[in-house]
């Protein structure tokens, strides 16, 4: 398998440093004339809610915290590593080293197409940190049911919707909330 042309390759970043890694990267490709080494930089992300007294909070989780992944002709034909490209991504702010050191190794097809696959999945969807089982009991946070508890009785993942049984005046009725809108009770 030839290592010339464009192949993914996994680089290690310092602690909380990804987003920098990426951003300086972006940022430097043209200043530094890289565009016909480096083609994309990649920071798989995913959008979590979780709701804290009653307040829905989101925030970004990296799929692979401490690495980022980067698209880039890094050997020639012969098979020969091309110094310039390697260190424009080793001298990054944040980087740490390519995973494979001085002789670093491309990513499997399959390697890449399944990380490619789980950023296209997480885009534009908003993950529960907190995942229900169908049967358990709930206590609902938020809108007209606040403070009643109920049974989940359907859950949809791809919505982020729970259907729950609660009791309105003594009689089970089910009401369709969103994941963030109901917490644990302690009875669960």
């Amino acid at each position: 398998m030839s290592l010339s042309g464009p192949r993914w390759y996994a680089v290690q970043t310092l602690s909380n440093q990804e987003g920098k890694a990426k951003k300086y990267l972006d940022k430097f490709i043209a200043v530094e004339e890289m565009e016909d080494y480096v083609f994309d930089v990649l920071m798989p992300t995913e959008t979590v809610t979780e709701v804290k007294s009653g307040k829905k909070s989101t925030k970004t989780r990296k799929f692979y915290p401490g690495y980022i992944f980067v698209n880039m002709r890094l050997y020639d034909d012969d098979g020969v590593l091309l110094q310039k490209p390697w260190y424009f991504v080793r001298e990054g702010h944040g980087v740490i080293n390519f995973v494979g050191g001085d002789r670093p190794t491309p990513l499997k097809k399959s390697e890449i197409d399944r990380i490619l696959s789980q950023v296209e999945e997480a885009e534009g969807k908003e993950k529960p940190k907190i995942e229900y089982d169908l049967g358990e009991m709930v206590k609902v946070n938020d809108g007209p049911f606040m403070n009643l508890v109920g049974k989940i009785e359907e859950i949809d993942p791809d919505k982020g919707k729970l259907k729950v049984s609660v009791s309105i005046f003594g009689r089970y009725t089910p009401v369709e909330l969103e994941y963030w809108q109901v917490q644990r009770t302690e009875e669960s």
